[in-house]
């Protein structure tokens, strides 16, 4: 199933002229809020904020290690806070990057192309908040640029600078939309995102295989359900 995103943050309802205000009986049109720059556009890590150490790192887990039932000593988990370390240093790595910057560099020989850009099937890895498990999937982005375009990998980039922090599936879609709309200020952006998350797969209700949809419009494809679907067409075509 598809799952738009809901607002993340209430927005200030705008002021209406009395012959403007809908009777009770019909429902006020809604859409997601905006989320703030501020939080999302600039790496996450501040140089000025203090950090553990490696070793303080490291001691953790070796702590975990005991807590499980495990000897710490033994020969085989001698090197494993080490190792743990450094694949937090990789799988994390997300935090030290910065998405505006990805998008930062533009192009503007299009020869007058009006139509949106799709990158489909872009594989991704990520780490959910909860339980600090592993979901993958794939992303599928489309834009309709306004005279420029941003080249085609830096998409893929920008998934993986988000997909490499914690997360939940809502928010990441959310956010690689956001950072889209934001930098490149497009006509549109339509994010599609599926995935499978180890938490629910390999604990807890141990249903493998189960796949999480998540999306989120703005623009031209919030706005014309005839775009949504001819995304969903493209993304769901029969190549697939």
């Amino acid at each position: 199933m598809d799952a738009l995103i809901k607002s993340l943050r209430p927005g200030k309802a705008p002021d209406l002229k009395p012959s403007e205000v809908k009777s009770p009986d019909v429902a006020p049109e809604t859409r997601p809020a905006e989320l703030d720059p501020a939080e999302f556009l600039a790496a996450a890590v501040r140089a000025d904020l203090p950090r553990p150490s490696r070793a303080e790192a490291e001691q953790a887990v070796h702590v975990l290690l005991s807590y499980i039932g495990e000897n710490p000593g033994r020969e085989g988990l001698l090197d494993t806070p080490r190792r743990v370390v450094e694949a937090f240093d990789e799988l994390y790595q997300g935090y030290h990057q910065c998405p505006a910057e990805v998008l930062d560099r533009t192009f503007g020989e299009t020869a007058g192309y009006d139509d949106f850009v799709l990158v489909r099937d872009i594989e991704f890895t990520s780490q959910c908040e909860h339980h600090m498990m592993p979901f993958y999937g794939r992303a599928h982005i489309a834009y309709t640029p306004v005279e420029r375009v941003v080249g085609l990998s830096k998409l893929a980039r920008l998934t993986d600078i988000f997909a490499r922090r914690l997360q939940t599936q809502e928010h990441l879609t959310a956010q690689i939309a956001a950072a889209i709309d934001e930098v490149l200020k497009p006509r549109g952006v339509a994010v599609l995102i599926e995935a499978e998350h180890t938490c629910m797969s390999v604990r807890g209700v141990a249903k493998h295989g189960a796949m999480t949809f998540t999306s989120r419009f703005t623009g031209m494809f919030r706005d014309n359900p005839a775009e949504q679907q001819r995304f969903l067409s493209l993304v769901r075509g029969p190549s697939r």
